[in-house]
């Protein structure tokens, strides 16, 4: 079998008939192909006089000798499959936590026979959205089960985003984990495969049953408030003020958690502070959007919304750039305390709505922080939330491009602001320190520069975007564990070795092996 990557064909190829498209570009019969199936596919929109597709093609030929001999793009394919691992063994490991890196830790040691037993503090997904459409409706906020903490994670309510730096073989396996409990195919093929709220609201719970199904067990409404060691090793740990025993955990408790990241340090996890960014989302009319990346065949109906990815690096010496961006989608409150707001973006499958949006974003690095707090990059964060919610009375701030960048009074105008369920006009100087203030718009400007109308002076800008990654890291060694006490296995984005679904779910999935190499060596040793 061989793979031919770098197909470039026209909008409007049928990629149905995948051994039509294979005939034409390799210049064979169709009965030299014995099978062929579209692998990957994406859109090349740099010339917007020629936007097309490029895909890639896995296929078993009667002649791929002479195809390898003669195209450059041709190569032999060999599939690696994803070993999911078992073990024997009466120990239960325990996973806190039930985003992506919960759910796919879970899901492995539940795949290995080990029957885990997960502590998760929010909601199950059909309680927390009713909690969140109640919030976004004008309703109290629930600081347990909200935008940020439930199943699924902050993850659930987003784009569902599954494209990510990182090259690792469990890439492909979560794709397929996802479309195996109901995300559509299509993200199996597409070069930036995004799920969408609504359908991962399904398939984490899909999820969530299988690993019950396995034997495994999943707690909703139970908050890790303690952990508890004997000669440096894990014993014990407390949920909900009740101790548990818990040899192995699994510890994902996302980048919002921060009374349980100052519980874990008071119990002498070793930790550090981090980088992360903090900025504003960025709303634009998608039509806008498609217009400045497709160009002439803005209207194709092969083309779904156009999506964008942007960064500069300003004279100052500061990083901007964009950051979950969702197409067709809206911007949310993504609060989880009291007193405080946080925003995000989110999108639905179809990602066919009004305004385009993006976390527009500037670095900030430990040095930016005053003294050696290791927790000074959350309080950071929850000054400008408080800041926020104080200056605009509890609602969300928002103002626009021309109000923000050029000075220049500028109301609503085409782009309507998307956030629920109050938003009133603020100055973001208010809210944040100069150094983020002046970067964000002299990156709008930069980045006007990369996509014409990106600097429009009625896009409108919503804050503040707190979220995107956690400020601290929870130190682990080359085996997973915490550095100080053995056990204790932090992962995902809240540990601060994750940034995305995809990236939280891989890491979720290794440190899931780490706890099953050591449950099967201390079994062997039985």
């Amino acid at each position: 079998m061989i793979i031919i990557n770098n197909i470039k064909v026209s909008l409007d190829t049928d990629l149905n008939d995948v051994c039509g498209v294979l005939s034409s570009k390799l210049k064979i019969n169709k009965q030299d192909i014995i099978s062929a199936e579209l692998y990957r596919k994406s859109v090349d929109a740099r010339d917007k006089r020629d936007v097309h597709f490029v895909v890639s093609i896995i296929a078993k030929l009667k002649n791929e000798a002479q195809i390898l001999k003669r195209n450059k793009n041709a190569a032999i394919f060999t599939k690696k499959e994803y070993i999911w691992q078992k073990a024997e063994s009466d120990i239960r490991p325990v996973v806190v936590g039930f985003g992506p890196a919960g759910m796919f830790a879970a899901l492995t040691l539940a795949r290995a026979g080990l029957r885990p037993i997960v502590y998760e503090r929010g909601a199950d997904v059909d309680t927390r959205t009713a909690d969140v459409e109640k919030f976004f409706a004008g309703g109290t906020l629930n600081p347990e089960s909200n935008v940020q903490f439930g199943e699924g994670g902050a993850g659930t309510f987003s784009d569902g985003k599954l494209n990510s730096g990182i090259k690792d073989i469990r890439c492909r396996t979560v794709l397929e984990v996802f479309h195996q409990f109901g995300a559509q195919k299509d993200i199996l093929i597409d070069a930036k495969p995004h799920i969408g709220t609504d359908v991962l609201k399904t398939v984490v719970k899909n999820i969530r049953n299988e690993i019950i199904s396995l034997g495994g067990e999943v707690n909703f409404n139970s908050r890790l408030d303690g952990v508890f060691f004997e000669n440096n090793k894990l014993v014990e740990i407390s949920i909900n003020g009740k101790k548990v025993i818990c040899e192995y955990l699994c510890l994902c408790i996302g980048h919002s958690a921060r009374d349980t990241f100052k519980m874990l340090y008071d119990s002498g996890l070793e930790m550090t502070r981090k980088p992360f960014a903090m900025g504003v989302r960025i709303e634009h009319l998608q039509s806008e959007i498609n217009k400045a990346l497709y160009g002439d065949f803005v209207c194709h109906k092969s083309l779904k919304a156009a999506d964008y990815k942007l960064a500069v690096h300003l004279p100052s010496g500061r990083g901007v750039y964009t950051f979950c961006m969702c197409p067709g989608g809206e911007v949310i409150n993504a609060s989880s305390e009291n007193g405080g707001i946080a925003v995000n973006g989110m999108s639905n499958s179809r990602r066919d709505g009004e305004n385009a949006n993006s976390a527009l974003l500037v670095g900030v690095n430990p040095e930016d922080l005053e003294g050696d707090n290791v927790f000074a990059g959350c309080e950071l964060q929850a000054k400008i939330e408080q800041k926020a919610y104080r200056i605009s009375k509890g609602a969300v701030p928002i103002t626009t491009v021309g109000n923000f960048v050029f000075d220049k009074k500028t109301e609503i105008g085409s782009v309507k602001p998307t956030v629920k369920p109050d938003f009133v006009f603020a100055d973001l100087c208010e809210i944040y320190p100069s150094f983020i203030t002046d970067s964000l718009k002299d990156g709008i400007i930069e980045m006007d520069k990369k996509i014409r109308g990106f600097a429009c002076v009625d896009a409108i800008l919503t804050a503040p975007e707190t979220r995107s990654s956690s400020p601290v890291r929870i130190v682990r060694n080359e085996s997973g564990e915490s550095t100080n006490f053995s056990g204790i296995y932090p992962c995902g984005e809240g540990a601060g070795y994750a940034g995305g679904i995809m990236s939280a779910a891989v890491d979720g999935m290794k440190s899931a092996e780490q706890i099953i190499t050591i449950v099967k060596t201390a079994h062997k040793n039985i």
